[in-house]
């Protein structure tokens, strides 16, 4: 396995699989668990499923789907989506999933974060920070799939969730999210420095190139990859891909 992890990132909607820009237009990719089967033959070093559907904070996590995605799942499998409590988490990993990941309840009442960890282990908990830069460049956490802003710093709330028992971050720039224009590297590297823990930069991955960046200036320890691994390129139709091993070895062995 690759020491710098590359991670299939895949949105869930209404049980389907889509691909976000910004959070928010969203184009219908696949069946969810066909696309899994597919990663398993690519052997991924992980992967992220994120159900993003509008009310899933009101239902909790879909159980069901996360059972069917999990019974398909060969590689070490992440889920977030509507975890509000301890015994969401619980329910989580018993459907097979060896991390969940927290976001807006995690800003809605912090202490779950280390209910969690404490329970669980801080490997076992990944914290989302959905970051969001304003007209006049200032930079925000955002909640609810970026629908909702916070008064959060994100460099002051990585810290924090770190402080918390947080095993890693997943960080999100909202703003190059879907667009295959990059990765915020600023963004990146500023919370990569200011935290010990993994941070997994996602959001904007248009090439490998880009990945390299993410790591080699941004110090991330992980990426996380939408459209990359989802479509032929941009603009264009479905295609479910993965960097062969040896072009990410010689990615990260470049000087």
């Amino acid at each position: 396995m690759l020491r710098t992890r590359v991670i299939p990132a895949l949105l869930i909607r209404d049980g389907c699989l889509v691909k976000t820009v910004q959070f928010n237009r969203f184009a219908y990719v696949g069946d969810p668990c066909n696309t899994i089967r597919i990663f398993n033959e690519f052997e991924v070093d992980e992967l992220l499923v994120l159900d993003i559907s509008p009310d899933r904070a009101l239902r909790g996590p879909n159980l069901e789907l996360l059972a069917d995605l999990a019974g398909e799942c060969f590689m070490p499998l992440s889920y977030g989506g509507g975890v509000k409590s301890v015994d969401d988490a619980q329910k989580i990993f018993s459907t097979g999933a060896e991390k969940v990941v927290i976001n807006t309840a995690a800003v809605a009442r912090p202490s779950l974060i280390s209910e969690v960890a404490s329970q669980y282990g801080s490997q076992a908990i990944i914290v989302s920070i959905d970051v969001k830069k304003e007209m006049f460049g200032e930079e925000r956490v955002w909640t609810a799939s970026a629908r909702k802003k916070t008064a959060l710093d994100p460099t002051a709330w990585a810290k924090e969730v770190e402080r918390l028992g947080a095993g890693e971050i997943l960080l999100t720039s909202v703003n190059q999210e879907g667009t295959w224009g990059g990765f915020n590297l600023a963004l990146t590297k500023k919370i990569s420095q200011a935290v010990n823990i993994p941070v997994i930069a996602h959001g904007g991955a248009g090439s490998l190139a880009d990945i390299r960046s993410a790591v080699k200036i941004g110090g991330a320890s992980a990426v996380a990859l939408g459209s990359l691994v989802l479509f032929q390129k941009a603009g264009c139709g479905v295609l479910i891909n993965y960097p062969e091993t040896y072009e990410l070895k010689n990615l990260f062995e470049k000087k």
